[in-house]
């Protein structure tokens, strides 16, 4: 096994499952790169060619190229995709222009939500009296707080907000350090030592960054643009398509090609303790100034909730009155058996491709996406969940499989998990510039585990086969910072909204001598997770009122 960061060539005799990757930038000239990679264990064998990506010419987007397809558009979410009044696109600036400030200023620790709240309003109201003398600039306030609190708890105490939320947690054994600092609020405290993250919520947006069009070298830079090595805990959490080349439905709309946003509330649960945020972001260049900026993090706070009550991670026992297959078993069997010719034939480079299918669930009750993920949470121990959902949009949760730990190891192990388990494997590189976070992860998407081998040839017959839209599911779902960026492959994962019910996603590898019927119930198991969670059908005299209503 070698690898080579860069051309990124990873050769690789193995049929690769799922990939999660951590991207870490050091503060030295080399920078590391840690890729964890799950094998499949069934399947013919395979290479992980990653595309070089020219540092000029190619630097453009991760996916470029448009392609033809036949898919069907859903129209399931009646709601559609609004800008933003209360926010600025970051996408829309000049990502060459240099941010004025990007600060981060820690507070004392307090006892309890509560008092953080008051610290923090007491804070914004200051620095409104006190604007800093910049045309753009992002600023993070942060207050300590001594009582451990779960971050899926304070986001679900804020579900009747109208605002973008986000959820991600850290991985398994805690791999991000966080320190903060007890000072007089001007970033230059004492500090208090190094915490685990164990996840972060936040609702509002600061800042955003979306876009109709692939998701490009300039748009990374824009993002980057509002954040810092000094300030770590800034970041841009979001989510990019797995095909951007492909037609976005109305269920995926608001979205866009990708969506990133950073919080302008946040709450992050550590080991032992936890802290809540707000930042502040302008450029006058966006038509977005400070005075707006700062009137609008005051209004987020004036509806943010500071009683947390525990959740009960359990959903509502509720009924299923449709579940709705795309493609249908007839469909998939098809699918399957023309994707095993052209596996087959001699003159084919084919080797794998992964077919996925949208199950369609409506129910008698709404479903919750913070319940459902807080329900994940609780068979996710080897797992990453997460939750993005921008404005007027559906909630796109999952709990998705990764591997912990920058080091190289070529021989492959097992991860079990509750329903399914993997091989899997962990190697490391080194990035040679800063330009190469977005290089790597644009050659590592979409990976051999949700797309197949050779990846092109794979791509495209998933977009001839597949007629639903799989939006962000199995593309790239994490958090780019000054210091760091993170992502996860966001598989096992649903498309949620109140009142309308979900899109829940599963994929499966087919490889020669696959058999559909067993791929099917493969798809069955892997959506298990959250099928569990509701009762199939409705209940004998239920289904006779409704038949004569």
């Amino acid at each position: 096994m070698s690898i080579l960061v860069h051309n990124l060539i990873l050769p690789l005799p193995i049929n690769i499952y799922n990939l999660s990757y951590h991207i870490i930038k050091c503060t030295s000239i080399d920078q590391k790169l840690s890729l964890s990679l799950y094998m499949a264990s069934a399947g013919a064998l395979g290479h992980l060619l990653a595309r070089f990506i020219d540092p000029e010419s190619a630097k453009c987007s991760i996916s470029a190229a448009p392609s033809i397809s036949s898919r069907q558009s859903i129209h399931f979410f009646h709601q559609k995709y609004q800008s933003c009044s209360l926010s600025m696109n970051g996408c829309q600036g000049d990502p060459r222009a240099p941010i004025g400030t990007i600060e981060t200023r820690a507070f004392p620790a307090v006892p309890s939500p509560a008092l953080a709240m008051e610290r923090l309003n007491s804070a914004i109201s200051q620095l409104k009296s006190e604007p800093p003398p910049f045309t753009s600039g992002i600023i993070r306030l942060e207050v300590p707080i001594q009582q451990p609190v779960e971050a899926i708890d304070w986001l679900h105490a804020q579900h009747r907000l109208l605002l973008p939320r986000c959820f991600f947690s850290g991985r398994t054994g805690g791999s991000d350090l966080l320190s903060f600092t007890n000072g007089n609020g001007n970033g230059n405290g004492i500090s208090m030592g190094a915490h685990n993250l164990v996840s972060v919520a936040g609702v509002g947006s600061a800042v955003f960054f979306r876009s109709i069009h692939p998701f490009s070298y300039g748009d990374w830079k824009s993002i980057k643009r509002f954040l810092s090595k000094k300030c770590p805990l800034i970041r841009a959490y979001g989510a990019i398509r797995f095909d951007a080349r492909s037609n976005i439905s109305s269920e995926w709309e608001g979205f866009g090609s990708f969506y990133f946003m950073v919080p302008q509330v946040e709450f992050d649960e550590l080991e032992g303790s936890s802290m809540l945020a707000t930042t502040v972001a302008w450029d006058k260049s966006l038509s977005w100034t400070w005075a707006m900026a700062i009137d609008a993090l005051q209004a987020t706070m004036c509806q943010v909730s500071s009683t947390v009550v525990k959740l009960r991670k359990e959903v509502p026992r509720t009924f299923i009155l449709s579940n709705n297959h795309i493609p249908s078993k007839t469909y998939w069997d098809l699918a399957v058996n023309r994707a095993l010719q052209l596996i087959d034939r001699s003159n084919s480079a084919l080797i794998k491709v992964v077919l996925a299918r949208s199950s369609r669930v409506v129910t008698t009750r709404d479903i919750d996406p913070i319940t459902w993920l807080a329900c994940l949470q609780v068979e996710g121990e080897n797992a990453y969940q997460f939750c993005l959902q921008p404005p007027n949009a559906p909630a796109f949760i999952g709990n998705t499989v990764v591997c912990n730990g920058v080091v190289v190891e070529p021989k492959k192990a097992i991860r079990k998990l509750p329903r399914v388990q993997h091989l899997y494997a962990r190697l490391a590189g080194r990035l040679r510039s800063e330009d190469d976070e977005f290089d790597i992860l644009a050659s590592l998407h979409p990976s051999p585990a949700v797309c197949g081998f050779p990846t092109e040839e794979a791509r495209l017959f998933i977009a001839e086969a597949e007629v639903f839209d799989r939006g962000m599911y199995a593309g790239p779902v994490g958090w780019f910072s000054g210091g760091e960026s993170e992502f996860a492959v966001g598989i096992r994962s649903a498309l949620v909204e109140k009142g309308l019910g979900a899109f829940i996603y599963a994929g499966t590898g087919i490889v020669e001598g696959s058999n559909p019927s067993l791929e099917w119930d493969e798809l069955e198991l892997k959506i298990s997770q959250f099928t569990k969670l509701l009762k199939l059908e409705l209940p004998l005299h239920q289904k006779y009122l409704r038949s004569i209503n």
